[in-house]
Formats: C-alpha cells, sequence, structure tokens
C-alpha cells in the first residue's frame, strides 16, 4: 500500500471526511509528507471506493457545490490494520538491529 493511499484510509478512521478535509487530515497525520493533489486524491477514492475500502457516506451542497463525503468501509479498516502492522514489524527488524550494545549496531 502506498504512502499516500496508507493517509487517506486513517484519515478517515475518525468519521466521514470530504475531499478537502481528507487533504488537510492526510497532511497532519503524515507530517506534511503526504500532498495530495485533488485530482489525485479523486482519483484513488475511485479506486478504493471500487476495492471496497472507502464508501460515500453523504453528498450535501454548499455554496452551490456538491460535497461528497467518504466514509472508511469495515474491509478498509482491516486493510489498514494489517497494513500498519506490517510496517510496525518492518520497523522493528531495523530498530532492533540499530539498538545501542545490539550486535552489528
Amino acid at each position: 500500500m502506498s504512502e499516500p493511499t496508507y493517509f487517506v484510509l486513517a484519515a478517515l478512521l475518525d468519521g466521514p471526511l470530504h475531499g478537502y478535509g481528507i487533504i488537510k487530515r492526510a497532511g497532519e497525520q503524515s507530517g506534511g509528507r503526504v500532498r495530495l493533489a485533488v485530482g489525485t486524491l479523486y482519483g484513488a477514492l475511485d479506486r478504493l471506493a471500487g476495492d471496497g475500502l472507502v464508501a460515500v457516506d453523504r453528498e450535501e451542497t454548499v455554496q452551490g457545490r456538491p460535497r461528497r463525503y467518504y466514509r472508511l468501509t469495515e474491509d478498509g479498516r482491516l486493510a489498514l490494520a494489517r497494513e500498519a502492522a506490517r510496517m510496525e514489524q518492518a520497523a522493528r527488524v531495523v530498530t532492533a538491529r540499530m539498538a545501542p550494545g545490539t550486535a552489528g549496531a
């Protein structure tokens, strides 16, 4: 799973968000590393919806413009949890070897 996809899914953990909210939260949660362009985000959301990881929660009109909110599905929550566990395990491989007093440090 790519870092942008990971943070798009992570942005939805606390509940449904519209596109700009996802962009903002993904940027905040990634420490500014993930900067999503609008076109990139909506392409990713379409793909994630097609994969069953996110779903449209609701739509509303704000200042005459449609605003679509997305939510994480149960499959999306599971995929995110699996990816977090995979990254944590991968990080342990390195951090354990770098600890002071460890062979190879």
